[in-house]
């Protein structure tokens, strides 16, 4: 099978309509988010709870299980699941909120994203469904128990799975063209005893009509035909079918909140939304509508399935509404999808020779493509409360994105995990366009041209960080991954997409003004910043103001903006080579970076350097009110940041750029003291290449000295985020009496900073160390192979900075590959069936962050997002070991 079936759809068109229309576009959750809040103090946690959900009709998002819609969120389609233990339908998935959990809010359960084409011609996924009573009230009473000492509370902590009392679901879909799709749930029962079950495959239209505004007035209508067809008929979306192969019956409710229940108010049905829910399981007859019509449906399939065996429902959703046989070529198009799906990443994943590398690889891939979701916030309009509510609005005291009036989404956005982060957040879709570039060039270049659109980003400039606070500040890596996806594309596709780079280069610009006006607070090249996503590493919270008053100067704050110019540098250069006017914005970012650079060395009146010479490390600097200023003597990820502002220009790049050299010239000779900071320009590298950093040699072998030492940085499983030094010496800092501390923790927060939910204080975190392996390979790019290293710290084991880099990529990839000696995988950690059970042993969960010093998975479960990434490593593993590897990718 070629792959060029789902390249030729992939390329069809370059958004998200056509064979990408329809979609895992579908939330996996939208109760307890800041969208669903209409509370006064912004409680969204207690707002809409996971126990109000099936009975409360959602106004910005829906949710499900394994689900799907297209790419508005108007028709959706998802699993809902009944056991004949649970007192409530399985319909969504269960998790701690963040003040339930003791560490943050956390998914209950087991679930994984197997595979994914690009445009979802075929997709796959795999959900573990107790057959015991699902355990809610433990999982809850224990995690509150428990200390933020301890580690999560999981649902495999309950013993539920022990005796293989579970059914394992697989929900599949394969288009059959842009507009049909067919579906196949098989639940496979793991037990030794007969057991019942109970699908309810589900279809409902997003709720637009009950919030009082005329334009989406008009109701969609859902209509049963005996008990095969669901008529689906939509004002925006025109006619399809449901049709529903050997169902028992057909459920129908609206998709209405339960006012009733929720509220004690009348309801203005009486078929609301939890009508499924009370009649499967309470039993309840008058719940759903005899007439078989609705905003809500669901197709009733119950069986016992006998041990060791699967009950398989097919169903087929069409615009083709006159199928007179619509299962006749369904296994023939599951099999063609399939096969299809094999070829496209046969071809994608060439270079990857092992099975175990490329079930990871294949894994995250899917990951990466099931989080996608449909994304929808109008900003003004949610601050002010709708004209017609469930419960009357009262306003809001704390108006959460007061500032952000403009903004108003309604796309396909990549999510890190559409679970615990149901919304996106900046940053982290910066590296997810990296993975998804390989996939689809065209989605991953649309995600980073609409985060910076005019409805996303504020009229300042600044781009939006995350729902529960848009105003926060996350490191500027969008022009970095612009220019990555730039290169990839090109690497794809033998051609780059200058008109890309151009109309993403003009918004960045505007961010970049933002940086530089709102965050160089003394206007001296030194920049704050505050969060800049790193959560709790420091000693003081920094996204508020400091407890003594005063200011912080960042290391990181003002690496992440030097390396920000150099991107835009690299960027304006490429554009210069077709539109030669561009050189004056090379020669800008050129200047400023010789800037920032001299300001990090020598600050101002104070004269105090970023770089302490004693140990040989970047650090934050604390201006106090009274003047003083000091440096926090923390060994973090901080003082590793600078290592990301490197470029490597080379000779023929220079020479089609004749007015940008001449200026490059005339600066490095003119002022002599900002060009003695500029590493070797004037000694060409390898290849006649010119570097620009902000560590010339000898400050760069002190700090990978320190990267390298496993007593510090290096960890067996990457990098960590703190120095293994302060497990024995916390750093202190006594302020009024009180004690603020930062001692290594490898695992879960114990502090709670930012709900205790994340932690940079010792374990590994993938996004910061696959820029530490981008910087180390650009600076082989112009050292080569003369510039030598002592890999591990103390091992006297000397190499290249290329491998180097791709030694750290391997340790990083050792998180997913089981040890040749233990046989062990260490994200499972030390859970044995995870570990040995051949129902679970090779299917993978990608984790938030991992543990400094045993690898075992941390925080988010589903974070394929930026832990993703993983995916490029493996390409970087094969692409970097052979000696005629390219370094750059073109």
């Amino acid at each position: 099978m070629s792959a060029d079936a789902e390249k030729l759809r992939i390329y069809d068109r370059p958004d998200n309509k056509g064979w990408k229309k329809w979609g895992p576009y579908l939330s996996d959750r939208a109760w307890g988010t800041v969208r669903e809040d209409y509370s006064p103090y912004g409680d969204a946690w207690n707002n809409v709870t996971h126990d109000m959900a099936r009975s409360r009709a959602y106004r910005w998002g829906e949710e499900g299980i394994g689900g799907i819609a297209d790419n508005k969120g108007h028709v959706c389609f998802a699993l809902a699941l009944w056991n004949h233990r649970d007192n409530i339908l399985k319909e969504r998935f269960f998790g701690l909120a963040g003040p339930e959990g003791n560490h943050g809010e956390d998914v209950k359960e087991l679930y994984y994203y197997l595979d994914s084409t690009p445009t979802h011609s075929y997709m796959k996924m795999l959900y573990k469904y107790p057959q015991r009573e699902f355990p809610y009230n433990q999982l809850v009473i224990e995690t509150m128990r428990r200390s933020r000492h301890d580690p999560e509370f999981e649902l495999i902590d309950t013993g539920i799975f022990d005796q293989n009392e579970y059914f394992d679901v697989f929900i599949e879909y394969a288009k059959a063209d842009q507009n049909d799709w067919l579906v196949k749930i098989t639940a496979h029962n793991r037990s030794t005893e007969p057991a019942p079950l109970t699908l309810l495959p589900t279809i409902w239209f997003r709720n637009t009509w009950s919030w009082g505004y005329e334009q989406y007035n008009t109701r969609p209508m859902l209509n049963g035909i005996a008990n095969s067809q669901i008529e689906v008929n939509h004002k925006q979306l025109g006619k399809f079918k449901l049709y529903c192969e050997g169902a028992d019956d057909l459920l129908f409710c609206e998709n209405e909140t339960n006012t009733e229940r929720l509220y004690g108010r009348p309801n203005s049905t009486a078929f609301p939304k939890d009508g499924i829910n009370n009649y499967i399981v309470g039993g309840k007859t008058d719940a759903i509508n005899p007439n078989k019509i609705g905003t809500k449906a669901s197709a009733q399939y119950t069986r016992t399935v006998a041990p060791g065996e699967s009950m398989t429902v097919r169903l087929r959703f069409s615009d083709n509404t006159h199928l007179s046989q619509p299962f006749a070529d369904f296994d023939q198009l599951f099999e063609t999808r399939q096969d299809e799906a094999d070829a496209f990443y046969a071809h994608l994943q060439q270079n990857v020779d092992t099975p175990e590398l490329l079930n990871i690889q294949r894994q995250a891939y899917a990951g990466m493509l099931w989080n996608k979701q449909f994304y929808y916030y109008n900003v003004d309009e949610w601050l002010k409360g709708d004209p017609k509510m469930p419960v009357p609005f009262q306003g809001r005291v704390y108006a959460r994105n007061e500032t952000w009036r403009h903004m108003y989404t309604a796309n396909i956005l990549s999510m890190p995990d559409k679970w615990e982060y149901p919304w996106f957040a900046a940053w982290d879709l910066a590296f997810h366009t990296l993975t998804l570039a390989r996939l689809d060039p065209h989605f991953a270049k649309r995600q980073l041209a609409v985060i910076l659109r005019e409805y996303y980003m504020h009229p300042n400039g600044q781009i939006p960080a995350y729902e529960w606070n848009f105003s926060d500040v996350n490191p500027p890596v969008h022009a970095w991954a612009t220019w990555k996806v730039y290169e990839i594309d090109r690497q794809m596709n033998g051609v780059g997409d200058v008109n890309f780079l151009e109309r993403v280069f003009h918004k960045l610009l505007l961010n970049f003004t933002w940086w530089v006006n709102r965050k160089d607070v003394a206007g001296n090249n030194i920049f704050g910043g505050g969060f800049l996503g790193l959560d709790n590493i420091g000693v003081f919270d920094r996204s508020q103001p400091l407890p003594m008053g005063g200011r912080i100067e960042q290391a990181d704050g003002t690496g992440w903006m030097a390396m920000y110019t150099l991107n835009m540098l690299r960027i304006s250069c490429e554009i210069a080579l077709t539109r030669p006017s561009y050189q004056d914005m090379a020669s800008k970012f050129f200047e400023h970076f010789l800037h920032i650079a001299a300001a990090m060395n020598n600050l101002g009146k104070e004269h105090i350097s970023l770089w302490d010479e004693v140990d040989q490390f970047y650090y934050d600097v604390l201006h106090t009110p009274d003047n003083n200023a000091r440096l926090l003597k923390i060994r973090s990820m901080v003082g590793l940041i600078p290592l990301f502002a490197v470029e490597v220009l080379d000779e023929e790049l220079l020479n089609k750029l004749p007015d940008f050299k001449r200026r490059v010239e005339w600066v490095l000779k003119n002022r002599p003291d900002l060009a003695s900071l500029v590493s070797r320009w004037h000694e060409p590298g390898k290849g006649e290449t010119h570097l620009l950093s902000l560590l010339r040699g000898h400050r760069m072998k002190m700090l990978l000295k320190r990267m390298f030492d496993e007593a510090e940085f290096l960890s067996d499983y990457g990098i960590r985020a703190l120095s293994k030094y302060h497990e024995q010496h916390p750093y202190q800092f006594v302020l009024n009496g009180e004690m603020f501390q930062v001692k290594y923790v490898p695992a879960e927060s114990e502090a709670s900073i930012f709900g205790g939910n994340s932690n940079w204080r010792g374990p590994v975190w993938f996004p910061v160390n696959f820029l530490l392996i981008d910087s180390l390979l650009k600076f082989y790019q112009y050292y080569g192979d003369d510039f030598e290293i002592e890999y591990p710290t103390h091992s006297g084991q000397v190499m290249s900075i290329k491998e180097a880099a791709v030694q750290v990529a391997e340790r990083l990839i050792n998180i997913f590959r089981r040890d040749e000696k233990t046989g062990l995988i260490p994200a499972f950690g030390n859970e044995e069936k995870f570990q040995k059970d051949p129902h679970f042993r090779d299917l993978y969960l990608f984790f938030e962050y991992f543990h400094g010093d045993v690898g075992a998975g941390l925080g988010a479960s589903h974070q394929t997002g930026w832990t993703g990434l993983v995916a490029d490593l493996i390409e970087y593993r094969y692409l970097y070991q052979t000696e005629t590897a390219n370094l750059a990718v073109k």
